[in-house]
C-alpha cells in the first residue's frame, strides 16, 4: 500500500495493539520451559511426553508461519489479527483449565494457530504503514516486544513455579490477551492489501509436510539423537516434500508463497545472516540456564533473572538502533553488533565450574547490547528491498527461514555438547586422578564434562557469529522503490 493510501491513518494505535499480540504470543512461548517439570508433577507424565507442550507449539506455528503470505493476501489486516488473537486467548484458557494432558496439548495447538499469525502480520502491517525511511524506527519499536517477551518469560515462570500453580502462568496471559482483542475491534485499520488468490491444497500439504518434518526431525534429534529412527524419516519427508514445494511454488503463477524473493541479493544476504545470527543467539539461550542450574546450582528463578539486564539493555537499545537505522543503513550496526557478539561468544567458550555470577550477568548483558544492533536492522534492511506485493512473501519467508533456523541450531549445539561431554569424560577422571568408585569424584567429574561441552558449544555459536560478521560487511544500502512493480 502507497504511503498516501495510509497517510491518514493513525498508525500509533494500529501498531499499539499489533505490538501487544505479539508481546503475548512471544511471552506465552518462552513460559514453559522452565514450567515443564512442575507440569509433569501435576499430570503425571513423564519428560519426553512433556517435551510435546513446546516442541508441537514450535511445529504447528513454523507450520503456518509459511501460510501467513497467503492468508494476508486472502484477509483483511482486521480479520486475519482478530481471527489470530481470538484462537489465541480461546487456547490459553483452555490451557489455564486444562484437566490432562491430551486437553493442555490442544489448547497449545489452538494457541500456535493464532501465534503463528501474528508475528509476519505484524511485519507486513508496518512495512505498509510506514515509507522505507521511516521503517527502522518503527521496527525498532517492534523489536522491544520480541526482545523483551523472551527475557521475562523465564522470570516470570520462575517465580510463578516457585510460589503458585504452573497455570497461573496462562491465567497471567489470558487478560492481555482479551485486552487486545477489545483494543483491535476499537482500533485496528486494514493496511495490508488483499488479492484474494484462491488456495492451493497440494502446496499446503506439501508445505506442511516440508517445513512440519524439518523442524520435527532436528528438535527432536538434540534429545533423541541422530540414528533415531523418527529423526530420520522426519528429516527425509521434511527435505522431500520441501523440494516438491519449492518446485510447485516456482512453476506457479500465483504462488503460495514466492521463493523468487531471494532473486534479490540484499534479501537473500540479509536471510542467510539472520540464520546465522539466530544459531548464534540460541546458543546462551539454551546453554546458560543449564549451566546456571545444573552447574552453579542456581535456583530457575535467579537464572531467569540473570537474562532481565540484557533484556532491559536490549529493550532500551531496539527504537534508538531503529532511528539509527533510517539515517546510516544496516551495515554499520551490524559490523559493530556482530564484532560485539563474537567477542562476548568467545568469552562464553571459557566457563569453569566455579565461574561467577556476575561474570556471566556483565558478559551476558554486553552481548545483548551487540544483539540489539543486528536482528532488526538486517531484517529491515533485506525486506526494504522487496516491492510492496511482495511484502507478506518476505515477511513470511524471514520468519520461516528463523523458525527453522532456531530448530536447527538449538539440535546442532545440544549434539555438540552432549557428545563432548560424553567424549571428554575419560580424560577428566584421568587428568584429574579422580577415583572411578568415588561417587563425589565421578558427580565433579561428570559436572567438569557438561562445561567443556557447553564451552564447546559455544565455541560453535562463536563461529556462526565470524560467519554473519564476515557477511554483513558485504550489506548495501540500496533501497526498494515505493511504488508496485508488475508480477511476473
Amino acid at each position: 500500500m502507497a504511503e498516501s493510501a495510509t497517510s491518514n491513518i493513525r498508525k500509533g494505535p494500529i501498531l499499539t495493539v499489533i505490538i501487544l499480540g505479539a508481546f503475548v504470543s512471544l511471552l506465552n512461548q518462552t513460559l514453559m520451559n522452565v514450567a515443564l517439570p512442575s507440569i509433569m508433577e501435576d499430570l503425571n507424565i513423564v519428560e519426553s511426553t512433556a517435551q510435546w507442550i513446546t516442541t508441537g507449539f514450535m511445529l504447528v506455528n513454523g507450520v503456518l508461519i509459511p501460510v501467513t503470505a497467503f492468508l494476508m493476501e486472502r484477509f483483511s489486516t482486521r480479520q486475519l489479527f482478530l481471527t489470530a488473537i481470538s484462537l489465541f486467548t480461546i487456547g490459553t484458557l483452555i490451557c489455564g483449565i486444562a484437566p490432562d494432558f491430551a486437553i493442555l496439548m490442544a489448547g497449545r495447538i489452538i494457541q500456535a494457530v493464532g501465534a503463528g499469525i501474528i508475528m509476519p502480520l505484524l511485519t507486513t502491517v508496518v512495512l505498509a504503514l510506514f515509507p522505507v525511511e521511516k521503517r527502522g524506527g518503527a521496527m525498532g519499536l517492534i523489536g522491544i516486544a520480541i526482545i523483551f517477551a523472551p527475557a521475562v518469560g523465564p522470570t516470570l515462570s520462575g517465580f510463578v513455579v516457585e510460589h503458585y500453580s504452573w497455570r497461573l502462568l496462562f491465567f497471567i496471559i489470558l487478560p492481555i490477551a482479551v485486552l487486545t482483542i477489545i483494543l483491535g475491534i476499537i482500533f485496528l485499520k486494514n493496511v495490508t492489501k488483499q488479492t484474494f488468490p484462491h488456495i492451493d491444497v497440494v502446496a499446503v500439504i506439501l508445505s506442511t509436510l516440508g517445513f512440519g518434518g524439518i523442524l520435527y526431525g532436528f528438535s527432536t534429534a538434540g534429545t533423541n539423537g541422530w540414528t533415531d529412527a523418527t529423526v530420520i524419516t522426519g528429516l527425509i519427508v521434511g527435505f522431500i516434500a520441501l523440494f516438491l514445494f519449492i518446485v510447485r511454488e516456482l512453476r506457479a503463477d500465483v504462488p503460495m508463497l514466492d521463493f523468487r524473493v531471494f532473486k534479490n541479493g540484499i534479501f537473500s544476504l540479509t536471510t542467510v545472516i539472520n540464520v546465522v545470527v539466530t544459531v548464534a543467539m540460541f546458543a546462551p539461550m539454551l546453554l546458560i540456564p543449564l549451566y546456571l542450574q545444573n552447574i552453579l546450582d542456581i535456583s530457575p528463578m535467579n537464572s531467569g533473572l540473570m537474562l532481565m539486564p540484557g533484556a532491559i539493555i536490549m529493550g532500551i537499545m531496539s527504537p534508538i538502533t531503529g532511528k539509527v537505522f533510517d539515517k546510516i543503513g544496516a551495515r554499520p550496526l551490524a559490523i559493530v553488533g556482530l564484532a560485539i557478539t563474537v567477542v562476548t561468544t568467545y568469552l562464553f567458550t571459557q566457563l569453569t565450574d566455579t565461574t561467577s555470577y556476575t561474570y556471566l550477568i556483565v558478559i551476558y548483558t554486553i552481548r545483548m547490547f551487540g544483539m540489539s544492533m543486528i536482528m532488526m536492522p538486517i531484517m529491515t534492511a533485506g525486506l526494504n528491498q522487496l516491492p510492496d506485493r511482495l511484502h507478506p512473501h518476505g515477511t513470511a519467508m524471514v520468519n520461516t527461514v528463523r523458525a527453522v533456523a532456531g530448530a536447527i541450531g538449538t539440535a546442532f549445539l545440544v549434539t555438540v555438547m552432549t557428545n563432548r561431554a560424553k567424549d571428554s569424560i575419560q580424560d577428566i577422571i584421568v587428568q584429574n586422578h579422580f577415583d572411578p568408585a568415588s561417587q563425589q569424584d565421578m558427580l565433579h567429574a561428570a559436572n567438569l564434562a557438561q562445561v567443556q561441552g557447553i564451552n564447546d558449544a559455544f565455541m560453535v555459536s562463536t563461529v556462526f557469529a565470524v560467519v554473519g560478521l564476515i557477511l554483513s560487511f558485504f550489506i548495501k544500502r540500496g533501497r526498494t522503490t515505493q511504488e508496485e512493480q508488475p508480477a511476473s
